[in-house]
């Protein structure tokens, strides 16, 4: 049975870590009625761990955009791109280190409903604006752009805004079309979730049982397809449509989350 959770839980990582549907409060209430065996702390530390596997799979999706040594050679355009993620990476680190145990205190199912509610009436709002997106290339990004959305992603600290959310809406507000907003969303999210991920890891530790292990291996394998999967369709949908669905999707979930918390 515990393998059946292993794999649920990464396909709930791997479908909402960089869908602007909050990927922290989708895992918050799975775990909540899947605790793995008889030690419920190895459930969030696996939760961070299939993290990695999702950041590996932007760096392969986009790996001709986000390698930097083209045809052996140092590319200026790739390292300019790596240092605008930089800059706007700079804010959370600082903020999540400073803030971390703070911020632990806020993982509480209302807080994650009352952020998926207000985080998709904004995402709605965005979109009824007339916007055609001056910033239609990555290339075009400024590096002021580039951290005002770094700033931005801090909201996401608070369990149920979403990273990606908060970095789509900081891409949208401060000019840049869908899809380049989606897609420095994803590049932000590698030093962003790397950092998260490793500085949980060292407070918690590595010491598994070979049975925590092999959980491990599975989830990996499973959120490492599915991310990929996703951030492929996630990419080919945002040509097309706006971010509305999304909008409408979380303000649902977080209106079923408070009906099981207050009347069920």
């Amino acid at each position: 049975m515990d393998y059946i959770k292993a794999f649920i839980l990464a396909v709930v990582e791997g479908v909402t870590e960089f869908l602007p549907v909050s990927s922290t409060g989708h895992l918050i209430l799975v775990e909540s009625l899947l605790a793995m065996g008889d030690d419920p702390s190895f459930t969030a530390t696996f939760i961070v761990i299939i993290q990695l596997p999702a950041i590996l799979s932007v760096c392969v999706y986009f790996r001709k955009t986000l390698w930097p040594f083209e045809g052996g050679s140092l590319d200026p355009a790739t390292v300019t791109l790596w240092t605008k993620v930089v800059a706007a990476f700079l804010p959370a680190a600082v903020l999540g280190f400073l803030l971390d145990d703070f911020i632990e205190t806020l993982f509480d199912d209302l807080v994650v409903a009352a952020a998926l509610i207000v985080g998709g009436i904004v995402l709605i709002v965005i979109e009824q604006r007339k916007h055609q997106g001056a910033t239609d290339t990555i290339a075009a990004l400024t590096y002021r752009q580039a951290v005002g959305i770094g700033f931005i992603q801090c909201l996401a600290m608070i369990p149920g805004t979403s990273r990606s959310g908060a970095t789509i809406i900081g891409g949208l507000l401060l000019g840049a079309s869908r899809p380049v907003a989606a897609e420095f969303s994803f590049f932000l999210a590698i030093p962003t979730m790397l950092g998260a991920t490793a500085y949980k890891l060292v407070k918690s530790g590595f010491a598994f049982t070979s049975h925590q292990w092999a959980l491990i291996a599975v989830g990996s394998v499973v959120s490492f397809l599915v991310a990929y999967a996703v951030i492929a369709m996630f990419m080919a949908y945002i040509r097309r449509h706006t971010f509305v669905a999304f909008g409408v999707y979380r303000i649902v979930l977080g209106l079923i989350v408070l009906l099981v918390l207050y009347v069920l």
